[in-house]
């Protein structure tokens, strides 16, 4: 099995689906929580040196921090609608309870800055249609630089590729501090629809691939629902969706460098690929998403 390739249930701690923390993957800073939430439970989580998005992925919570109560609506699921979120900052206590049981991402990065809890509101999560043609996806900038400043090390976002189209396209890398890249560790958090296109299913599957121009990394594997994969470094792409099932991943980056930042430097052999974008249409069922429900 591959070291960087952490398939469904091999990081679940207990009931909750995933836990990994930065000395787990064996780096520095991205980290990555999922919890399950039985109905009207309250659960107490302690964010420690990480600052964290409390994300739903499914069902809706109050989320409770620093005196503060926020009311995350949430969605049916992660191919429904774009979500609303809380950022929690580092050394807090958060207190998470849903009313009718829900599943939460918390994509989470180890800071020195202690900020303040904030809410991010559905509509005010920029939807962006990127690529064209068969490399057609939809990105949710709900945590991104320029989109969201009220962050320390944090970076997120949230990728739909339509079934049969290919994203994280052409191959990019950001393991270096250059002109046009900076250093960041980053985690793809992966889920599949099934037939209905919305429901995650484990009968679907994609594909992902990472390597090195030196041949040390060489990964290409079958991505299945709940299955997370690690990038320390190296060139990453193409992200593949299987004819019959949409792909969703979770992005989680944080890395040194002063200020937030998600610069990347494609692979040369492959960035003449996105100049032909421009004579070409992109997938019309791209938005797939918007904070009122499904768009196509």
């Amino acid at each position: 099995m591959s070291r960087l390739h952490r398939p469904a249930g091999t990081l679940a701690d207990g009931d909750d689906p995933v836990l990994l923390t930065a000395r787990d993957a064996g780096w520095s800073y991205a980290g990555l929580r999922v919890l399950r939430l039985p109905a009207g439970a309250p659960r107490t989580i302690h964010t420690g040196e990480y600052e964290a998005f409390v994300l739903p992925l499914g069902g809706g919570c109050t989320v409770r921090v620093d005196g503060e109560s926020f009311e995350l609506t949430g969605r049916k699921t992660v191919f429904a609608r774009v979500t609303d979120f809380v950022y929690v900052p580092r050394e807090a206590e958060v207190e998470l309870v849903s009313r009718t049981g829900a599943q939460i991402a918390l994509p989470m990065a180890r800071c020195e800055r202690r900020l303040s809890a904030k809410y991010g509101a559905a509509e005010d999560v920029p939807v962006e249609v990127r690529g064209a043609g068969r490399a057609t996806r939809q990105v949710t900038n709900f945590g991104t630089p320029g989109t969201w400043e009220h962050a320390d090390k944090l970076n997120a976002c949230e990728l739909i590729t339509p079934d049969g189209n290919w994203s994280s396209y052409p191959p990019h890398k950001h393991d270096e501090a250059s002109e046009c890249e900076v250093v960041n560790e980053e985690i793809y958090y992966f889920r599949i629809a099934g037939r209905d296109a919305i429901t995650p299913s484990r009968e679907g599957f994609g594909m992902h691939r990472t390597y090195t121009t030196d041949g040390e990394l060489e990964e290409n594997v079958a991505v299945r629902d709940g299955d997370v994969f690690l990038i320390p470094r190296g060139y990453h792409g193409p992200c593949v969706a299987a004819p019959g099932y949409p792909m969703y991943y979770l992005n989680v980056l944080a890395g040194p460098a002063p200020e937030r930042s998600m610069a990347f430097c494609d692979d040369p052999a492959h960035g003449w690929v996105r100049d032909t974008w421009i004579s070409t249409a992109p997938d019309p069922r791209c938005p797939v998403t918007g904070h009122r429900g499904r768009v196509c």
